[in-house]
């Protein structure tokens, strides 16, 4: 593609509207879309579940893996560089991208066990907006730099290409739906008529996928038709964030003014404080750059915003301090997950940002430097580091399924886990073959105990059947109605994920009463929640699980309020059904299944 001089570009590189070089941008971009397409319709084609067989590369999750991602994200790579960068970086950066999606890809699926890769995509889905989030950041590491012919280029100029392409890609999508709406409204309108051609192709992957694609791709070239415009609307957008800084800084302040207070305890009993706090860790540090946006004088904000930028910068050390703290704690108790891992390397990234925007808040005559100078330099640091850390979370290097297979297994060979309560599911279904390996390694221990239930897992073929092995016991906790009454014996025994009791880990959480609800004499245990009321009934084997009441909103809602409140003021009462059950034979009951959903209740009569 021919290059555009220098002096015929506006200030983000992009191709003046004169002459021929916007009509080559533009089919360039539409031949990218095209090819995109059609590419991804073949897939979908080869993947297709109706078919009796599948197609190749479908037959080869290797292949099909890399190549599905690959057809997905390297086109709007190509589509965002088209007619911004020189054509020799735009290659090697196409390549390396195409690369890095390929190995990304092949690695993902080289991870996982036979089992698992039953139908296509064969991919996991974290590696998707994963692999988007590492293309995106690394594409604006490389367009500014190409701008300014320079390793590191200044940080107005990362700042302008990452958040214009961002309002460019929100746009696009909003087009590209929009698009595909009239499109459905149209073939639903020649329907009324009779003529279903369009509602046919609509349904037809090879028109669909290629239309829509070329529909994206256009949208690209019309976002940069007027790049002013674009500007504004980032302007107006930034400007609205940042004011929305002021109340996070307040809510995350409170929180944290409150934690002294309140204890720790009932923090780390909800079970997901981390993800919640690096969730607000991550709103603070996009807030903190919608104020702060290029750093120039002219874009600084208001006095008010600038005393929040601080607070907010200061705030984030705490955050991240709580959820690695909250992080080390569980994998101290449990392990290595997955997911641990990810938080972890979350976390870590976090705790770059809280060091180096902290020091950004210090005063200008402690450190020097304008106001929140430094918080550049931490971004760009940042902004490498995170492409790095995904290429290694989901490559090999660090792969999180290993690493906590690894530490799952020393945990038990070490019998920081008990046999009984080792989650052989996580090695069979959850981990790929790093898990299958070690699960095939320990039906083989000396442990008897340990070998047999190894073995059991391997012979699995649904991850349900392993159910009652499926994480650590808890002993539930329940508040009981009336007040005083004793809870009753075995209701509150040790109990694991699956059991209904497995959620009551705080006194308020479950509402437990008892009623004979069959007239057999014996008292069913009533376990109400915020959403249902579980109904068990004691056995010689102890509490069994009969079915779950939810309420019915049969008068607009009125009536799925908080079970738990009806235990509470002795409101829950049992009523009689206004239609008795059907026996057929010996066996065989029928129960009326009414239409609305709803009994009228024979109290009202």
């Amino acid at each position: 593609m021919a290059e555009t001089p220098a002096d015929d570009r506006d200030r983000t590189g992009r191709d003046s509207l004169s002459g021929t070089g916007w009509g080559v941008t533009a089919a360039a971009r539409l031949a990218v879309g095209l090819i995109q397409g059609l590419v991804l319709a073949w897939l979908i084609h080869a993947a297709d579940g109706e078919t009796a067989v599948h197609v190749w590369p479908a037959t080869q999750p290797e292949v099909f893996g890399p190549m599905l991602i690959v057809a997905l994200y390297l086109p709007i790579v190509l589509l965002a560089g088209i007619g911004r960068l020189r054509l020799i970086t735009l290659m090697a950066w196409g390549l390396a991208a195409g690369l890095l999606l390929a190995v990304l890809g092949w690695s993902d699926i080289a991870r996982q066990s036979a089992s698992e890769m039953t139908n296509p995509p064969f991919l996991d889905f974290p590696l998707m907006p994963f692999a988007a989030a590492a293309l995106f950041i690394g594409h604006h590491l490389v367009l500014p730099a190409d701008r300014e012919r320079r390793l590191i280029a200044t940080y107005p100029a990362y700042f302008d290409t990452a958040w214009l392409a961002g309002v460019q890609l929100a746009l696009s999508i909003g087009f590209t739906l929009a698009f595909w709406l009239l499109l459905h409204l149209g073939g639903a309108l020649f329907s009324l008529i009779g003529i279903k051609t369009l509602n046919d192709l609509l349904g037809e992957a090879w028109f669909s996928v290629p239309i829509v694609a070329v529909a994206f791709a256009l949208a690209v070239q019309l976002t940069d038709v007027r790049p002013g415009l674009i500007r504004g609307v980032r302007s107006v957008a930034l400007m609205l964030l940042s004011w929305l800084l002021l109340v996070i800084t307040v809510l995350v302040g409170g929180f944290l003014a409150a934690l002294p207070f309140t204890g720790m305890e009932k923090l780390w009993n909800t079970g997901n404080a981390s993800a919640l706090v690096l969730a607000a860790a991550g709103a603070l540090i996009i807030l903190i750059n919608t104020a702060y946006q290029d750093g120039q004088p002219d874009n600084r904000p208001p006095a008010v915003l600038r005393i929040a930028v601080r607070v907010a910068s200061v705030l984030l050390t705490p955050l991240i301090v709580i959820a690695l703290w909250g992080l080390s704690l569980r994998i101290g108790q449990y392990g290595l997950t997955p997911e641990r891992i990810i938080a972890t390397a979350c976390a870590l990234v976090g705790a770059v940002y809280a060091g180096g925007y902290g020091f950004s808040a210090l005063p200008p005559f402690w450190r020097g430097g304008d106001w929140m100078k430094p918080l550049e330099r931490t971004n760009i640091f940042a902004a490498v580091l995170m492409v790095v850390v995904i290429v290694c979370l989901f490559t090999p290097i660090a792969d999180p399924a290993r690493l906590s297979v690894a530490s799952q297994v020393a945990r038990l060979e070490r019998g920081a886990a008990a046999p009984d309560t080792f989650d052989y599911r996580f090695l069979r279904f959850g981990s790929g073959r790093a898990g299958q390996a070690a699960l095939a390694r320990l039906a083989q221990s000396d442990n008897k105990e340990i070998a047999r239930r190894a073995a059991e897992a391997e012979r699995s073929r649904d991850r349900y059947d392993l159910a009652d092995q499926i994480g650590a016991a808890i002993t539930p906790v329940f508040e009981m109605h009336p007040v005083g009454a004793p809870v009753p014996d075995g209701l509150a025994a040790p109990v694991r994920p699956g059991d209904p009791r497995y959620t009551c880990r705080q006194t308020d959480t479950c509402v437990v009463t008892l009623m004979d609800l069959n007239g057999d004499g014996r008292s069913e245990a009533l376990i109400a929640t915020r959403f249902s009321v579980e109904l068990m009934e004691p056995t010689p084997q102890g509490w069994r699980s009969i079915s779950t009441y939810r309420p019915l909103q049969c008068d607009g809602g009125k009536s799925a309020s908080d079970p738990r409140s009806f235990i509470r003021n002795d409101t829950l009462k049992p009523v009689t059904p206004p239609w008795p059950d059907l026996r057929f034979g010996d066996k065989t009951v029928a129960r009326l299944d009414l239409r609305d959903g709803c009994r009228p209740d024979p109290a009202a009569d």
